[in-house]
Order: C-alpha cells, then structure tokens, then sequence
C-alpha cells in the first residue's frame, strides 16, 4: 500500500532535500510539512505536490495540530529534537504509520551516557572507555587525573559542545586541567538547560583517526545500508574552530569513500545492526526509521563516536544524490517491515560534495547571525548544475534572510572530486550577502584534504591491523588516586 498524503516533521535543510525526493516519487505523493519558520524550498515543494505547510511548534500538541490540518497517510520525522518531544510516540498513538523513533529508541542519540552503557552492556564492537557524572565535583576530581580525555555533554546538544584535551606535557599540565574544568561547566550548564536526561557530562578516552558516518535504514528486522560518507562538523578550513551541526559532507566514488575500505565499512554496519538488535531488546519496540552512527578509524579500528537517530545533516543530501529507487517506497516498506522486498541501489563511480554557507557569528553567537540578507543567483547555479537546500532562511521581498544557523547547503555531483568541487565552489560564487560576511569551508572535497584523509587512514590502519594482529588492546585499566579501578575488556 502506498500512502499519498506524507506528512513532513522538520524545517532544514535535511527536511527539504526529503521533501525534494520524496516528491519524485512515481506514486505522486502530496507532500505536507510541520514547521517553525517558512523555509523557502519546502513550501515550494509542498505547493508544487498541492499539500500544506503547518506552523507550530515540533512536538506532540504541534503534530496534533497539523494532523488535523492535512489527515496525512505517513509521517515523516526528519530532526532529533521531535524525537526527544515524544512526536513519533503520539503519531503511533494515533494509529498513523511513522518513519522515526519513539523517544524511549530516541534515547541512543539523546544521551550520549546511555548509549555507551548500551554498548558495553551488550558488548558491541567499536566501544571506548567512559565514565558519566551527575555530580560536577565528581567529574572535576576524575578529570584532574585522567589525562588525555573527551568532555561531552551528556545529552546530544545540536552537534556542539565536543572538546578533545591531549595532556602530554607536563609544562601544560594546569592551563590544560583549567581548559577541561571550564569545559564541564559549560558542558554541564548546557544540559542543564534542557532537563530531559539523568546525566550531565560524558568523559571518554580521547581517540584520533579519521571520521566517517554510516548511515542505515531499519524496519526492525532488515536495514538497508547507505554508503560511507564523511561529515565536516568543524566550522573553518581544516578542521578548525568549534563544532556545529556540519558544515558540508563528501561521499564517493560512489558508493564508498577514498580512505575507508570494504571490511572497514562493513564492519562498521555490523556494529550498527547490533546497537539496533540490543535497543529493541532493551525497549521491546521496533526500530522503523534510521540509525547512524558517527564512526572515526583508530588504532581499535573502526571506533563509534555516537549515534543518531535520524538522518544525518547534511549527509542525507550526499546519500539522496546516489540513491537510485524510489524514496517514498524505501519508507513504505520500512513501516510495513519489508525492506527486503524493495528495490534500490546506489550510484557508481559518482562523487558527491555538500556545503553549508552560514552567516558570520554561527555557531557560538546567533544574535549576530540573525537577519543577514542573502542573494541567490538561481539560474547561474543552475546552469553550473548544482542543487541548493534551504535551511535556517526565509524569503523576504526577494532576499533570504539568516535565522542565525546554517543558512543553505549546496550540493554538487561529479565523475571525479575536481569536478564536483569546481562546480560546488562554482556555485558558492553565486550566494552572496550585500550586508554580512558569510562562511563555508572551501577545504571541503578539495585534493589537498582527501590526500590528508588517506594518509591518515593508513596511519591508522598500519596500528590497528599490527594491534589486532598481536593481540593487543584487549584490556585497559583505569584508575585515580584514591578512587576505584575500573577495568574495561574489549575482548
């Protein structure tokens, strides 16, 4: 049964370039959208299909409101944020089949603490050491002594809020240790804000290697695999300045990625395929929508960093330009539990480059990103064939104006990443602003960066294929003075 009313959750860039394919669909679908703000290209799309744009807020009372509205067939749920609201859970209440997670399958994304204990629980391969504090002072004592760490909110916080301290000289020793109490604190305070998660802050073992996002779709029994693609979630060239939501995604030659191998990639959708089996385990639900997992290649091989319960942004706009098949079936036969049934596969020998453009002052200062005004030339970026996915915009007497986020993504597809980029960057030429400065990352699928990943990602595999080899790294022991030991087997 195909289902003609869709119902959209979402206003993003990630939530336009869905609305965008699901509309190819040869089934025709009317395509409707729960939103906050007028994004410009899925009201185009939501005309075009004759379906209705609903403003309200992206919950529960916000869902009711627009199903009420437009009656629709399916839900689609695009962000993590509605996820956490409960919006799938009251969708299922109301008897209407839904593309996207319950919060209780949310939680794998929702609070970093639970989704590492999930994984040592369950004994899922790419886990790293972690402790999780309710007790600031706590965290503060542990992270004196602990080294080299990761300091993490310890609930998903919009992609921001990350930081990675090397203590390897003692000369730095306390200006590092006061860095990394600055960072609980503000960690802390972030989730504190929100009030929604046991935990406040995530302390791992830092690791380094070369980061890469696999993505697959779940009707909580089959997955369908998409290819590997690499998130740039740095906000400045070379991966530099603080983390944001991403600023552009690379992908292919399609469908795979320069530095990550076949058993690299298939061993990381193991991984995943356990993470889905343990979560429904865990809740007794059935995973219907998509689970990603951010990976990086480390000297324990291919390493989880976290997860998501949705699409990733912008990688979905990378995944969408090499799916072949048709979207709205793909999400049919997930919510029917049939994903084996449906046809689909994936582009080759294509390349595929995102970027995001966001006003000056993303992400840290929003005020100062807010209301920028932004002109398009749309017939010269098309002619450069390229593709613009609206995001924190609306239009306003012929300008975009900035919501303070990531403003647009541009994505380009080529045979070869000199042309993919060529036409990307072709295409940034023509958005400009009259009144701010913008900024995307020109780095992003140029030569110079690929090489580097490549490079890396044979640093790394040399290490961890000799470990693996010898058998090394089965065990590690962590232990502060005066407190407990705590031994984590790998094994």
């Amino acid at each position: 049964m195909i289902r003609s009313k869709v119902l959209i959750i979402g206003d993003g860039a990630r939530e336009h370039a869905l609305a965008v394919k699901l509309s190819l669909s040869v089934h025709e679908p009317r395509i409707s959208a729960l939103v906050t703000h007028e994004n410009p290209g899925i009201k185009k799309v939501v005309e075009q299909t004759g379906g209705e744009l609903v403003r309200s807020r992206l919950d529960a009372d916000g869902l009711v409101n627009a199903i009420n509205r437009v009656n629709p067939d399916i839900v689609v749920i695009g962000p993590e944020e509605p996820q956490f609201a409960g919006v799938a859970d009251r969708a299922i209440e109301l008897g209407i089949p839904t593309f996207g997670v319950p919060r209780s399958l949310a939680m794998i994304e929702q609070s970093k603490a639970f989704a590492r204990a999930l994984m040592w629980r369950y004994r899922i391969p790419g886990r790293i050491a972690f402790k999780a504090f309710r007790d600031i002072d706590e965290a503060l004592k542990y992270i004196s002594n602990a080294g080299s760490v990761a300091i993490k909110p310890a609930r998903q916080s919009g992609g921001k809020g990350v930081r990675v301290f090397w203590d390897r000289q003692m000369y730095l020793k306390n200006s590092v240790d006061k860095a990394k109490a600055s960072q609980v604190i503000t960690a802390s305070n972030d989730v504190r804000a929100y009030g929604d998660v046991d935990d406040l802050i995530v302390i791992e073992e830092a690791v380094t290697g070369v980061e890469y996002t696999v993505q697959v779709i779940s009707d909580g029994k089959s997955v369908i695999a998409l290819p590997p693609i690499q998130d740039h979630p740095h906000v400045f060239d070379y991966d530099i300045g603080p983390e944001c939501g991403g600023m552009g995604a690379i992908v292919g030659p399609g469908p795979s990625l320069p530095f990550i191998t076949r058993d690299e990639y298939e061993e990381s959708v193991e991984i995943i395929r356990r993470t889905l089996d343990a979560l429904q385990r865990e809740t007794g639900l059935r995973y219907v929508g998509v689970l990603s997992g951010q990976f990086m290649l480390t000297i324990y091989g291919p390493t989880l960093i976290e997860y998501y319960s949705r699409f990733g942004d912008p990688e979905v706009l990378n995944a969408l330009a090499l799916l072949i098949g048709d979207l709205l079936e793909i999400v049919e036969a997930a919510v029917e539990g049939r994903l084996p049934s449906v046809k689909y596969s994936f582009k080759e020998d294509i390349v595929a480059i995102s970027k995001a453009i966001a006003p000056l002052g993303y992400p840290h200062n929003r005020d100062l990103a807010r209301g920028r005004s932004i002109t398009i030339d749309m017939d010269k970026i098309r002619k450069l064939d390229c593709e613009v996915y609206f995001g924190s915009v609306i239009e306003d007497g012929g300008l975009y104006k900035t919501l303070g986020s990531r403003a647009m993504e541009v994505l380009a597809v080529g045979n070869t990443y000199e042309e993919a980029y060529e036409k990307v960057e072709g295409c940034i030429a023509h958005i400009k602003s009259p009144d701010w400065q913008l900024i995307h990352r020109r780095d992003i699928g140029s030569k110079e960066l690929i090489e580097k990943r490549v490079r890396d990602a044979e640093h790394v595999r040399a290490i961890y294929k000799w470990r693996r080899a010898h058998g090394l790294g089965r065990v590690r022991i962590d232990w502060i003075p005066g407190g407990d030991v705590t031994v984590y087997d790998y094994t």
